[in-house]
């Protein structure tokens, strides 16, 4: 039987993740921390994962639940590609990632399965990113967001120095502003910074970092 202080131990992806929409593309960014209750149980982990050449998630919450229904979007998202010989929109994978939110969150289970991610990529029709909520709500994003426990201290920078009409080159500098601001407050956020670009080409990883200490990213 689990005891209500073994599902404290859970690996969690703590987090810091964020989206920045950009005239010429998108920006995803998040930190590389996992933790488990007080533990930090991993320094490499990755929070942004491919699910089609051109659309890309941000994950935070219960890792393992953030990680297998990422999986489960790809290969859904794949298999539609197959049947309809089309490139799918970002709106379709974001769809498809809030119903598989929504039926993960009402799932019994002994180990509560909360899950957050940030949709983003780049489709015929232009640039999107989507919020899809732990409880499979989906909203569609202007300008920018960000998810898990480091957000508060994200959102202080962006509300002060994003500018719409951003190019993906100073956007990415703002994100590591972001990210660092987060890791300097938030101790379930740390140990490195990824970002990558979505454009009409694809996806780009544009920075990788790895921080060993406390020290601000120049």
């Amino acid at each position: 039987m689990i005891k209500m202080e073994d599902t404290e131990k859970v690996l969690k992806t703590g987090t810091t993740t964020l989206g920045l929409i950009c005239k010429d593309g998108i920006i995803l960014a998040a930190d590389r921390r996992a933790t488990a209750g007080y533990l930090i149980a991993n320094k490499k982990t990755q929070k942004i994962i491919p699910i089609t050449d051109k659309i890309a998630v941000t994950i935070a919450g219960t890792a393992s639940d953030a990680q297998l229904l990422a999986r489960y979007v790809e290969s859904e998202l794949k298999l539609k590609m197959i049947r309809t010989k089309r490139e799918v929109t970002v709106k379709e994978a974001a769809n498809l990632t809030a119903r598989f939110t929504y039926n993960n969150i009402r799932r019994p289970s002994m180990i509560p399965g909360i899950a957050h991610f940030i949709v983003g990529g780049a489709d015929v029709t232009g640039f999107y990113i989507y919020d899809v909520f732990p409880d499979g709500s989906i909203a569609e994003v202007e300008d920018f967001i960000s998810s898990g426990s480091g957000s508060v201290m994200v959102y202080g920078v962006l509300e002060t120095l994003f500018k719409k009409g951003m190019m993906v080159d100073d956007a990415k500098k703002l994100a590591i502003r972001c990210i660092n601001a987060a890791i300097q407050r938030d101790i379930a956020s740390g140990n490195g910074i990824d970002i990558i670009a979505i454009r009409d080409k694809g996806i780009e990883k544009i920075f990788d970092h790895t921080i060993e200490s406390k020290a601000e990213v120049e």
